[in-house]
């Protein structure tokens, strides 16, 4: 036997296994949680290409579907992206992107009333397509802060802007600032498009509809449709409206808030139980509709800095899509997409057993988990029997008063993002779980962007820069709990 060849046999070998392994979990070796940040090659969670060492983000989606294929248009934030222009990546089937690289609908550069481009839809018309945006005027010299305004394309890919054309807000809203965010639709039995359109009247939040021909003519002002019913917000932003089984909702972003829908027996109303669903980290998100199938497209929220351990409030930040369900009771629930579900085949070794138990008392108790990859799903079941917290656990820098907690709170009923080991909140959404209960939960997280569902219940979208790398860990306090039939999965 040829000794050299068993030894350089061995070491190759040794060599693969080692790639495999640090491919696995490539953060590793990385400190920073800018570093880590940066390292990630996010597919699922999509983000555009930087510009130069600019990373630009995703900002409002716009969602078009037509022949198999998702356009998603977007607000750019950063890189070469002027004053929120507006770009388009598009899909099959949310888990690959195609992104263009020229914007779609650029804001304009000479001083006019869309120096911005706001939120806004596009619809198809007669084999025409129609952009409605948000033209926002950057100067005080402008009468109308914001009107809607409109860019006609042959193709899904280009748009021109229709010179003299705009809808200003009604006289009877008595306020000039806040009128933005079209939503369009075709009703072909009355041969009229339709759109709903954010606005406020006496500091109270509104989404008012207009009809028109066509051929964009005969503007027909048809009054409000929704009022916020908490009297809390300014505006509801990006509105959208749409019908599942005998039902009808309309879902807004209440601003700085989270996403919330009403429910109707009637198309545009009047609604009534108005639902926050998921946190405030999944925002601005509107519906798109495809082969019987529903979905919220919106962007994950991100931090200024990575490095925060205070606070994930920055506008703009990677594109989320997921699945809406429609429960019995007519609730709508978020729920995995199951293209992204399902492109996790490949079972990890856990570091826990698969069935662990906790009992806690008034100090946190861990336990490790797995490790946290660059992309992976979780799954698993709980049950518990006191009123403590109790959660997954990320690793943020090796400091346990530093650790990244997705905590279900029993106490007061809420699924919830804390940072420093459970002392800054940074989102939250409400539960309905009870005690002796078996409960199933599905956790997808690619880079710092996760979504942590529990099956039936209630989806939290979190943001954990830092965690790449380490270790994930089971948690509880003041409880026992039992973790049973937990794995995750690879790509």
């Amino acid at each position: 036997m040829d000794i050299k060849k068993v030894v350089y046999s061995v070491l190759f070998l040794g060599l693969i296994f080692t790639g495999c392994k640090k491919e696995d979990n490539k953060f590793s070796d990385i400190k920073t949680p800018g570093g880590k940040e940066s390292a990630c090659e996010y597919k699922t969670f999509f983000l555009p290409e930087k510009d130069g060492t600019n990373q630009p983000f995703v900002g409002d989606t716009m969602p078009f579907y037509e022949d198999g294929k998702y356009y998603i248009y977007y607000l750019k934030d950063g890189g070469d992206s002027y004053n929120h222009s507006v770009y388009l990546t598009t899909t099959t089937d949310f888990l690959s992107y195609t992104e263009t690289q020229e914007p779609v609908l650029e804001a304009s550069r000479d001083g006019s009333q869309d120096s911005w481009i706001g939120t806004g839809s596009v619809v198809k018309v007669n084999n025409k397509y129609l952009f409605f945006y948000t033209g926002h005027a950057s100067s005080a010299a402008f009468e109308y802060k914001e009107k809607i305004m409109v860019a006609e394309g042959t193709t899904q890919y280009s748009f021109e802007k229709k010179t003299g054309w705009e809808i200003v807000p009604p006289s009877e809203l008595n306020q000039k600032n806040d009128f933005r965010d079209p939503q369009a639709y075709f009703d072909s039995e009355r041969n009229k498009i339709i759109l709903t359109v954010t606005a406020s009247k006496n500091n109270v939040a509104k989404i008012l509809k207009y009809s028109m021909n066509p051929d964009l003519t005969d503007i027909t002002y048809e009054g409000i449709i929704f009022s916020d019913p908490t009297y809390k917000f300014w505006n509801l932003e990006c509105s959208d409206t749409f019908k599942m089984g005998d039902k009808y909702y309309i879902t807004y972003s209440a601003q700085d808030d989270t996403l919330w829908y009403a429910v109707s027996d009637k198309a545009y109303g009047p609604y009534s139980n108005a639902k926050r669903v998921d946190g405030k980290l999944f925002y601005a998100a509107k519906h798109v509709e495809a082969d019987g199938n529903y979905y919220m497209v919106g962007w994950a929220r991100r931090s200024d800095s990575p490095s925060s351990t205070q606070d994930v409030a920055a506008w703009a930040g990677n594109l989320a899509v997921q699945k809406i369900i429609q429960k019995d009771t007519g609730d709508l629930m978020l729920v995995p997409v199951d293209a992204i579900y399902n492109q996790y085949k490949t079972k990890s070794k856990l570091i826990a057993k698969k069935n662990t138990a906790i009992e806690a008392g008034a100090l946190y108790t861990y336990e490790d988990l797995a490790e946290c990859y660059e992309s992976f799903r979780l799954e698993g079941q709980f049950s518990y029997t006191g009123k403590g917290s109790f959660g997954l656990a990320f690793d943020f820098n090796g400091r346990q008063n530093k650790y990244k907690l997705i905590s279900i709170s029993p106490s007061d009923n809420k699924l919830k993002l804390l940072f420093n080991e459970g002392n800054t909140m940074i989102t939250e959404t409400d539960i309905n779980l009870q005690p002796s209960t078996k409960y199933d939960f599905t956790y997808i997280q690619e880079g710092s962007v996760g979504i942590f569902y529990i099956n039936g219940e209630a989806a939290l979208t979190v943001r954990l820069y830092g965690a790449s790398g380490n270790k994930i860990k089971l948690f509880a306090e003041n409880n026992a709990v039992s973790f049973t039939s937990l794995a995750q999965f690879t790509k």
